[in-house]
């Protein structure tokens, strides 16, 4: 996110990148992935503030270019994204707006050697 402006992030607990298996983590942070590590990051960020309210059930294109799918249940006052729990929402930061979710969401195009399912929590 080079550019200047708002944004809204998905962004995963400490316990979601813990669930992530090592051996996935630990390519990730290498060096020669360090692309593929920017791209998994920017697929839990899409342009502008979006709070809960202004959230809509969809397909919205993440700042990595692949959209997301967000499913609102006002009914049960549940937010899901790629079917990750949104567990906190709407914490404001200096530049947007923070959603926390309980898993890593992994973009459907990243490489087979990287993109392996989170074990269960």
């Amino acid at each position: 996110m080079d550019s200047p402006g708002l944004y809204t992030v998905f962004a995963p607990t400490d316990t979601a990148f813990s669930a992530l298996p090592k051996a996935t983590l630990d390519k990730l942070l290498q060096p020669v992935n360090k692309q593929q590590l920017v791209r998994l990051l920017a697929y839990h960020v899409i342009p502008g503030e979006i709070t809960s309210q202004q959230l809509t059930s969809g397909q919205v294109k993440t700042v990595e270019g692949t959209p997301v799918k967000i499913m609102l249940d006002r009914t049960n006052n549940s937010i899901t994204v790629n079917n990750v729990k949104v567990t906190q929402s709407d914490i404001p930061a200096s530049n947007g707006i923070v959603h926390i979710v309980d898993q890593v969401l992994l973009p459907p195009n990243l490489p087979a050697s990287l993109n392996t399912t989170p074990t269960p929590q």
